[in-house]
Protein backbone atom coordinates (compact mmCIF):
# COMPACT_ATOMS: atom_id res chain seq x y z
CA UNK A 1 0.00 0.00 0.00
CA UNK A 2 1.48 3.52 -0.87
CA UNK A 3 1.73 5.87 1.91
CA UNK A 4 -1.32 8.01 2.84
CA UNK A 5 1.04 11.25 1.62
CA UNK A 6 0.92 9.46 -1.59
CA UNK A 7 -2.72 7.98 -2.15
CA UNK A 8 -3.77 11.88 -1.74
CA UNK A 9 -1.15 13.20 -4.16
CA UNK A 10 -2.65 10.48 -6.54
CA UNK A 11 -6.44 10.97 -5.57
CA UNK A 12 -5.48 15.01 -6.60
CA UNK A 13 -4.21 13.83 -10.20
CA UNK A 14 -7.07 12.01 -10.71
CA UNK A 15 -9.85 14.23 -9.72
CA UNK A 16 -8.29 17.12 -11.83
CA UNK A 17 -8.18 14.86 -14.74
CA UNK A 18 -11.52 13.88 -14.44
CA UNK A 19 -12.82 17.33 -13.47
CA UNK A 20 -11.69 19.01 -16.47
CA UNK A 21 -12.68 16.25 -18.86
CA UNK A 22 -15.84 15.17 -20.42
CA UNK A 23 -16.73 13.10 -23.53
CA UNK A 24 -15.80 15.77 -25.91
CA UNK A 25 -12.70 17.00 -24.96
CA UNK A 26 -10.61 15.04 -22.63
CA UNK A 27 -7.54 16.77 -21.19
CA UNK A 28 -5.36 13.46 -21.05
CA UNK A 29 -5.66 12.42 -24.78
CA UNK A 30 -2.75 14.45 -25.77
CA UNK A 31 -2.82 13.43 -29.71
CA UNK A 32 -6.06 14.46 -29.91
CA UNK A 33 -5.55 18.13 -28.16
CA UNK A 34 -2.41 18.95 -30.73
CA UNK A 35 -4.68 17.78 -33.85
CA UNK A 36 -7.49 19.96 -32.56
CA UNK A 37 -9.37 16.37 -33.64
CA UNK A 38 -13.29 15.77 -32.15
CA UNK A 39 -13.78 13.70 -29.96
CA UNK A 40 -14.45 9.74 -31.06
CA UNK A 41 -14.47 6.60 -29.76
CA UNK A 42 -10.47 5.45 -29.70
CA UNK A 43 -8.38 3.14 -27.56
CA UNK A 44 -6.43 5.69 -25.55
CA UNK A 45 -9.34 7.23 -23.94
CA UNK A 46 -10.67 3.44 -23.37
CA UNK A 47 -7.28 2.96 -21.50
CA UNK A 48 -8.45 5.58 -19.19
CA UNK A 49 -11.84 4.06 -18.77
CA UNK A 50 -10.80 0.81 -18.00
CA UNK A 51 -8.12 2.39 -15.31
CA UNK A 52 -11.14 4.39 -13.79
CA UNK A 53 -13.43 1.33 -13.22
CA UNK A 54 -10.76 -0.18 -11.65
CA UNK A 55 -9.92 2.95 -9.17
CA UNK A 56 -13.68 2.39 -8.45
CA UNK A 57 -13.15 -1.08 -7.55
CA UNK A 58 -10.55 -0.81 -5.21
CA UNK A 59 -11.90 2.21 -3.36
CA UNK A 60 -15.35 2.12 -3.96
CA UNK A 61 -15.95 5.48 -4.62
CA UNK A 62 -18.85 6.36 -6.90
CA UNK A 63 -17.61 9.54 -8.89
CA UNK A 64 -15.02 7.16 -10.74
CA UNK A 65 -17.67 5.21 -12.06
CA UNK A 66 -20.23 7.97 -12.30
CA UNK A 67 -17.78 9.40 -14.88
CA UNK A 68 -16.89 5.98 -16.82
CA UNK A 69 -20.56 5.41 -17.25
CA UNK A 70 -21.51 9.27 -18.52
CA UNK A 71 -18.42 9.02 -21.03
CA UNK A 72 -19.36 5.24 -22.31
CA UNK A 73 -22.94 6.61 -22.29
CA UNK A 74 -22.10 9.29 -24.48
CA UNK A 75 -20.95 7.65 -27.51
CA UNK A 76 -23.59 3.94 -27.41
CA UNK A 77 -26.36 4.72 -28.64
CA UNK A 78 -29.64 2.84 -27.35
CA UNK A 79 -29.55 -0.01 -30.28
CA UNK A 80 -25.66 -0.73 -29.40
CA UNK A 81 -24.04 1.31 -32.49
CA UNK A 82 -21.05 3.28 -31.23
CA UNK A 83 -21.06 6.87 -32.20
CA UNK A 84 -17.72 7.44 -34.57
CA UNK A 85 -16.75 3.83 -34.88
CA UNK A 86 -15.43 3.31 -38.63
CA UNK A 87 -15.62 -0.72 -38.74
CA UNK A 88 -14.76 -0.44 -42.52
CA UNK A 89 -11.16 0.95 -40.69
CA UNK A 90 -10.27 -3.02 -39.28
CA UNK A 91 -8.41 -1.21 -36.51
CA UNK A 92 -7.83 -3.50 -33.53
CA UNK A 93 -7.55 -0.12 -31.68
CA UNK A 94 -11.50 0.52 -31.78
CA UNK A 95 -12.11 -2.59 -29.21
CA UNK A 96 -10.09 -1.57 -26.27
CA UNK A 97 -12.47 0.89 -25.12
CA UNK A 98 -15.22 -2.18 -25.39
CA UNK A 99 -13.71 -3.52 -22.25
CA UNK A 100 -15.79 -1.81 -19.81
CA UNK A 101 -19.29 -2.73 -21.44
CA UNK A 102 -19.58 -5.63 -19.64
CA UNK A 103 -19.10 -3.99 -16.13
CA UNK A 104 -21.31 -1.50 -17.05
CA UNK A 105 -23.97 -3.96 -18.42
CA UNK A 106 -23.41 -6.14 -15.67
CA UNK A 107 -24.18 -2.84 -13.48
CA UNK A 108 -26.66 -1.00 -14.99
CA UNK A 109 -28.79 -3.37 -16.74
CA UNK A 110 -29.15 -1.20 -19.87
CA UNK A 111 -29.36 -3.88 -23.04
CA UNK A 112 -27.16 -1.21 -24.95
CA UNK A 113 -24.47 -2.31 -23.56
CA UNK A 114 -24.67 -5.57 -24.47
CA UNK A 115 -25.77 -4.63 -27.89
CA UNK A 116 -22.59 -2.75 -28.43
CA UNK A 117 -20.51 -5.37 -26.90
CA UNK A 118 -22.09 -7.65 -29.45
CA UNK A 119 -21.11 -5.32 -32.49
CA UNK A 120 -17.85 -5.34 -31.40
CA UNK A 121 -17.94 -9.13 -31.34
CA UNK A 122 -19.61 -9.04 -34.75
CA UNK A 123 -16.07 -6.64 -36.05
CA UNK A 124 -13.87 -8.89 -34.70
CA UNK A 125 -15.87 -11.92 -36.32
CA UNK A 126 -15.04 -9.97 -40.03
CA UNK A 127 -11.17 -9.08 -39.04
CA UNK A 128 -8.57 -10.00 -41.72
CA UNK A 129 -6.46 -12.32 -40.74
CA UNK A 130 -3.01 -13.69 -41.86
CA UNK A 131 -2.67 -16.93 -43.24
CA UNK A 132 -1.74 -18.57 -40.22
CA UNK A 133 -4.76 -17.31 -38.24
CA UNK A 134 -3.50 -13.83 -36.32
CA UNK A 135 -5.49 -10.82 -36.51
CA UNK A 136 -4.29 -7.76 -39.05
CA UNK A 137 -3.71 -4.90 -36.65
CA UNK A 138 -5.69 -2.37 -38.89
CA UNK A 139 -6.79 -2.87 -42.55
CA UNK A 140 -3.95 -0.03 -44.16
CA UNK A 141 -1.57 -2.43 -42.29
CA UNK A 142 -2.32 -5.86 -44.17
CA UNK A 143 -0.70 -9.32 -42.95
CA UNK A 144 0.66 -7.85 -39.79
CA UNK A 145 0.60 -8.50 -36.68
CA UNK A 146 1.81 -5.66 -33.72
CA UNK A 147 2.05 -6.69 -30.01
CA UNK A 148 -0.35 -3.73 -29.32
CA UNK A 149 -3.23 -5.35 -31.05
CA UNK A 150 -2.81 -8.30 -28.57
CA UNK A 151 -3.72 -5.97 -25.57
CA UNK A 152 -6.06 -3.91 -27.85
CA UNK A 153 -8.41 -6.81 -28.58
CA UNK A 154 -7.68 -10.14 -27.40
CA UNK A 155 -9.01 -8.81 -23.21
CA UNK A 156 -12.47 -7.96 -24.81
CA UNK A 157 -12.25 -10.78 -26.94
CA UNK A 158 -11.99 -12.95 -23.99
CA UNK A 159 -14.76 -11.22 -21.25
CA UNK A 160 -16.93 -11.94 -24.48
CA UNK A 161 -16.70 -15.31 -24.57
CA UNK A 162 -16.69 -15.48 -20.46
CA UNK A 163 -20.03 -13.23 -20.50
CA UNK A 164 -21.76 -14.03 -23.52
CA UNK A 165 -20.06 -16.93 -25.44
CA UNK A 166 -19.56 -20.08 -25.07
CA UNK A 167 -16.15 -20.17 -23.24
CA UNK A 168 -14.26 -21.26 -26.23
CA UNK A 169 -10.96 -19.59 -26.04
CA UNK A 170 -8.89 -21.19 -28.37
CA UNK A 171 -8.75 -18.66 -31.21
CA UNK A 172 -7.32 -16.50 -28.49
CA UNK A 173 -4.59 -18.76 -27.42
CA UNK A 174 -3.29 -19.51 -31.22
CA UNK A 175 -3.07 -16.08 -31.68
CA UNK A 176 -1.10 -15.48 -28.68
CA UNK A 177 1.09 -18.64 -29.55
CA UNK A 178 1.71 -17.59 -33.08
CA UNK A 179 3.01 -14.27 -31.55
CA UNK A 180 5.35 -16.80 -29.46
CA UNK A 181 6.65 -18.46 -32.06
CA UNK A 182 7.58 -15.68 -34.43
CA UNK A 183 8.11 -12.59 -32.15
CA UNK A 184 9.88 -13.89 -29.48
CA UNK A 185 14.03 -13.11 -30.05
CA UNK A 186 15.74 -15.83 -28.13
CA UNK A 187 18.64 -14.36 -27.42
CA UNK A 188 17.32 -11.91 -25.24
CA UNK A 189 13.84 -13.35 -24.60
CA UNK A 190 12.32 -9.70 -25.97
CA UNK A 191 9.48 -9.75 -28.32
CA UNK A 192 9.98 -7.16 -31.46
CA UNK A 193 7.09 -4.08 -32.09
CA UNK A 194 5.98 -5.89 -35.42
CA UNK A 195 5.40 -8.85 -37.67
CA UNK A 196 4.66 -8.93 -41.34
CA UNK A 197 3.71 -12.63 -42.38
CA UNK A 198 3.71 -11.50 -46.16
CA UNK A 199 7.33 -10.02 -45.64
CA UNK A 200 6.87 -6.88 -48.03
CA UNK A 201 6.18 -3.88 -45.40
CA UNK A 202 9.65 -1.69 -45.33
CA UNK A 203 10.19 -1.94 -42.29
CA UNK A 204 10.47 -6.29 -42.02
CA UNK A 205 13.40 -8.02 -41.81
CA UNK A 206 12.41 -9.81 -45.47
CA UNK A 207 13.45 -13.70 -43.97
CA UNK A 208 11.71 -13.24 -40.59
CA UNK A 209 9.28 -10.59 -41.24
CA UNK A 210 9.91 -9.05 -37.91
CA UNK A 211 10.37 -5.33 -37.15
CA UNK A 212 14.32 -4.09 -36.27
CA UNK A 213 14.21 -3.44 -32.08
CA UNK A 214 12.17 -4.11 -29.05
CA UNK A 215 10.05 -0.91 -28.51
CA UNK A 216 9.07 -0.58 -24.60
CA UNK A 217 5.03 0.18 -24.74
CA UNK A 218 4.64 -2.82 -27.19
CA UNK A 219 6.46 -4.58 -24.99
CA UNK A 220 4.03 -3.14 -22.39
CA UNK A 221 0.73 -3.39 -23.98
CA UNK A 222 1.39 -7.16 -24.42
CA UNK A 223 2.47 -7.94 -20.26
CA UNK A 224 -0.81 -6.34 -19.56
CA UNK A 225 -2.59 -8.41 -21.77
CA UNK A 226 -0.96 -11.41 -20.46
CA UNK A 227 -1.77 -10.41 -16.91
CA UNK A 228 -4.91 -9.49 -17.41
CA UNK A 229 -5.84 -12.49 -19.96
CA UNK A 230 -4.70 -14.57 -16.84
CA UNK A 231 -7.39 -13.29 -14.73
CA UNK A 232 -9.76 -13.21 -17.08
CA UNK A 233 -9.92 -16.72 -18.16
CA UNK A 234 -10.75 -19.84 -16.14
CA UNK A 235 -7.48 -21.31 -14.31
CA UNK A 236 -7.47 -24.80 -16.76
CA UNK A 237 -7.67 -22.65 -19.32
CA UNK A 238 -4.64 -19.85 -18.74
CA UNK A 239 -2.20 -22.51 -18.43
CA UNK A 240 0.15 -21.55 -21.77
CA UNK A 241 -0.27 -18.18 -21.57
CA UNK A 242 0.83 -17.97 -17.86
CA UNK A 243 3.93 -19.23 -18.92
CA UNK A 244 4.11 -16.73 -21.46
CA UNK A 245 3.77 -14.23 -19.28
CA UNK A 246 6.41 -15.58 -17.00
CA UNK A 247 9.31 -16.22 -19.08
CA UNK A 248 8.78 -12.77 -20.19
CA UNK A 249 8.93 -11.16 -16.90
CA UNK A 250 11.82 -13.03 -16.05
CA UNK A 251 13.59 -11.89 -19.42
CA UNK A 252 12.40 -8.33 -18.51
CA UNK A 253 14.57 -8.20 -15.25
CA UNK A 254 18.34 -7.05 -16.76
CA UNK A 255 16.92 -4.72 -18.33
CA UNK A 256 15.34 -2.42 -15.42
CA UNK A 257 17.14 0.29 -14.32
CA UNK A 258 19.19 -0.40 -11.44
CA UNK A 259 18.13 2.51 -9.43
CA UNK A 260 14.69 4.00 -10.47
CA UNK A 261 13.33 0.07 -11.72
CA UNK A 262 12.35 1.76 -14.90
CA UNK A 263 13.00 0.54 -18.51
CA UNK A 264 14.21 2.31 -21.54
CA UNK A 265 12.34 3.51 -24.48
CA UNK A 266 14.11 0.99 -26.40
CA UNK A 267 14.72 -1.99 -24.43
CA UNK A 268 18.06 -3.04 -24.59
CA UNK A 269 19.58 -0.18 -25.89
CA UNK A 270 20.98 1.76 -22.73
CA UNK A 271 24.22 2.32 -24.26
CA UNK A 272 22.91 5.39 -26.16
CA UNK A 273 23.09 8.45 -24.10
CA UNK A 274 19.76 9.36 -26.35
CA UNK A 275 17.55 6.61 -25.25
CA UNK A 276 15.53 7.09 -22.47
CA UNK A 277 13.53 5.62 -19.27
CA UNK A 278 10.21 6.04 -20.46
CA UNK A 279 6.92 6.06 -18.29
CA UNK A 280 4.25 4.70 -20.35
CA UNK A 281 6.04 0.95 -20.76
CA UNK A 282 7.27 0.83 -17.03
CA UNK A 283 4.03 1.48 -15.89
CA UNK A 284 2.68 -1.15 -17.61
CA UNK A 285 5.57 -3.69 -16.70
CA UNK A 286 4.92 -2.65 -13.16
CA UNK A 287 1.47 -3.41 -13.32
CA UNK A 288 1.92 -6.79 -15.29
CA UNK A 289 4.41 -7.66 -12.32
CA UNK A 290 2.60 -6.76 -9.64
CA UNK A 291 -0.86 -7.92 -10.69
CA UNK A 292 1.06 -11.25 -11.63
CA UNK A 293 2.58 -11.99 -8.39
CA UNK A 294 -0.93 -10.93 -6.76
CA UNK A 295 -2.49 -13.53 -8.75
CA UNK A 296 0.16 -16.43 -8.09
CA UNK A 297 1.00 -16.46 -11.42
CA UNK A 298 4.42 -15.28 -11.13
CA UNK A 299 6.63 -15.70 -7.64
CA UNK A 300 6.63 -12.51 -4.64
CA UNK A 301 9.69 -11.46 -5.49
CA UNK A 302 8.00 -9.44 -8.91
CA UNK A 303 5.57 -7.94 -6.37
CA UNK A 304 8.43 -5.86 -4.84
CA UNK A 305 10.18 -5.49 -8.06
CA UNK A 306 7.01 -4.31 -9.66
CA UNK A 307 6.66 -1.35 -6.54
CA UNK A 308 10.37 -0.37 -7.09
CA UNK A 309 9.25 0.36 -10.68
CA UNK A 310 5.91 2.33 -9.36
CA UNK A 311 7.92 4.69 -6.31
CA UNK A 312 10.73 5.20 -9.56
CA UNK A 313 8.17 6.72 -12.01
CA UNK A 314 6.34 8.12 -8.91
CA UNK A 315 9.55 9.58 -7.35
CA UNK A 316 11.25 10.56 -10.93
CA UNK A 317 8.18 11.72 -13.19
CA UNK A 318 4.75 12.39 -11.20
CA UNK A 319 5.57 15.82 -10.20
CA UNK A 320 4.01 19.48 -9.07
CA UNK A 321 3.69 22.72 -11.10
CA UNK A 322 2.26 25.02 -8.78
CA UNK A 323 -1.01 23.18 -7.49
CA UNK A 324 -1.11 20.50 -10.23
CA UNK A 325 0.79 17.04 -10.67
CA UNK A 326 2.04 16.42 -13.92
CA UNK A 327 3.12 12.87 -15.26
CA UNK A 328 6.38 13.52 -17.24
CA UNK A 329 8.46 11.25 -20.15
CA UNK A 330 5.47 9.53 -21.61
CA UNK A 331 6.49 8.68 -25.36
CA UNK A 332 3.18 10.36 -27.65
CA UNK A 333 3.19 7.42 -30.28
CA UNK A 334 5.00 5.03 -32.61
CA UNK A 335 4.64 2.56 -34.86
CA UNK A 336 5.54 0.78 -38.28
CA UNK A 337 4.75 2.45 -41.68
CA UNK A 338 2.57 2.42 -43.63
CA UNK A 339 3.90 2.18 -46.60
CA UNK A 340 3.43 6.42 -47.56
CA UNK A 341 5.28 7.19 -43.53
CA UNK A 342 8.36 5.38 -44.07
CA UNK A 343 10.26 7.66 -41.03
CA UNK A 344 8.08 4.98 -38.99
CA UNK A 345 10.77 2.37 -39.65
CA UNK A 346 11.41 0.90 -36.74
CA UNK A 347 14.90 1.95 -35.92
CA UNK A 348 16.35 2.86 -32.64
CA UNK A 349 16.61 6.35 -34.33
CA UNK A 350 13.03 6.60 -35.14
CA UNK A 351 11.80 5.63 -31.53
CA UNK A 352 14.21 8.21 -30.20
CA UNK A 353 12.71 10.93 -32.64
CA UNK A 354 8.70 10.68 -31.50
CA UNK A 355 8.20 13.55 -29.26
CA UNK A 356 7.71 13.05 -25.15
CA UNK A 357 5.08 14.52 -23.51
CA UNK A 358 3.43 14.98 -20.37
CA UNK A 359 -0.18 13.34 -18.62
CA UNK A 360 -1.06 11.48 -21.76
CA UNK A 361 -3.27 8.53 -21.04
CA UNK A 362 -0.95 6.18 -22.36
CA UNK A 363 1.26 6.65 -19.26
CA UNK A 364 -1.35 7.45 -16.76
CA UNK A 365 -3.94 5.15 -17.29
CA UNK A 366 -0.91 2.04 -16.55
CA UNK A 367 0.46 4.54 -13.66
CA UNK A 368 -3.02 4.38 -12.01
CA UNK A 369 -3.47 0.50 -13.08
CA UNK A 370 -0.08 0.30 -10.73
CA UNK A 371 -2.10 2.15 -8.34
CA UNK A 372 -4.90 0.31 -7.77
CA UNK A 373 -2.55 -2.79 -7.58
CA UNK A 374 -0.18 -1.18 -4.78
CA UNK A 375 -3.54 -0.41 -2.99
CA UNK A 376 -4.50 -4.09 -2.74
CA UNK A 377 -0.76 -5.02 -1.36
Amino acid sequence: MPDSAMVARLDQYVRRLITESSPERTIWNVEKLRQGAPASWNYIDGCMMTALLSLYEITGEQEYFDFVESFISAFVEEDGSIRTLKPDGHALDDVNEGRVLFALYEATGKEKYRKAADLLHGFLLRQPRTAEGSWWHKQIYPDQVWLDGLYMAQPFSALYEKHFGAGDYSDLLRQFALVRDHMRDEKTGLYYHGYDASRRAFWCDKATGLSANFWLRAIGWFSVALADLCEILPAGEASSLKKIFARLMDDLVPFADPDTGMYYQVVDRSDIPENYLETSGSSMIAYAMLKGARLGVLSPEFRDRGRKTFEGIVRENLSFSGEELNLEHICLVAGLGPENNRRRDGSVAYYLSEPVVQNDAKGVAPLLLCYTEMRRL
